[in-house]
């Protein structure tokens, strides 16, 4: 069996490495021995340099970022934080939805309904995404959209949220897809598959691509 670096990784130098997020398996540690596997978990195990820069949803695939060095984990971090990355995702979402737009409607986290969020236009934050439909077909009879996805903003739950409110969830979306849609198929139809930033160290911008499960 491979190693989880060996199986996952797209690329590594000194100061950063890009992995391929399984569907299904934490970014991070959660509370309790239950949740204890994750992927930074499982990279400190075979590179104990490794450090946090960002996450993605548990069931949400694709690329992510780990820093191996104070120097890129700063960098990197700082660029999510000021929104010079580009993240560029794939969904399939219920239904056809057709053309391009802008979702520009704030994301807060519902404490009624946990681990739920909500659209909440009230709120101060905002939370904006920009949408292209790509393709269309059908699962099992069913109307199913692929469309790309450009989040501006990094809310938690944010692309699955949005895509709720302007009424196409996301396939196999177990929080916020109907039941009917949840079956469609058998993970969370969501994958990170470009991003871009600027080197830690060389200055000059780097893209990775990680090809779309679905």
């Amino acid at each position: 069996m491979p190693d989880f670096l060996t199986e996952h990784l797209i690329y590594k130098d000194e100061d950063f490495m890009v992995i391929h997020k399984p569907a299904g398996l934490l970014s991070v540690p959660g509370k309790g021995e239950a949740l204890h596997d994750s992927v930074l978990t499982r990279l400190v195990q075979e590179e104990p340099k490794t450090l946090l820069i960002h996450r993605l949803d548990r069931d949400t695939s694709g690329l992510l970022v780990f820093a191996l060095t104070r120097l890129g984990q700063n960098s990197i971090s700082r660029q999510f934080q000021e929104r010079q990355t580009h993240k560029v995702y794939q969904a399939l979402v219920a239904g056809h939805l057709e053309g391009s737009g802008c979702i520009d409607i704030p994301v807060i986290y519902d404490p009624s309904r946990p681990p739920l969020h909500v659209a909440d236009a009230s709120y101060h934050k905002p939370a904006i995404t920009h949408w292209k439909a790509l393709e269309h077909f059908q699962i099992d009879g069913h109307a199913v959209t692929r469309v790309e996805l450009v989040p501006i903003t990094g809310r938690a739950h944010q692309l699955r949220v949005h895509l709720q409110h302007l009424g196409y969830p996301i396939v196999g979306d177990t929080l916020y897809a109907s039941l009917e849609q949840q079956q469609l198929k058998d993970r969370l139809c969501l994958h990170a598959y470009q991003i871009s930033f600027t080197h830690p160290k060389a200055a000059q911008p780097v893209h990775f691509e990680c090809p779309v499960p679905f």
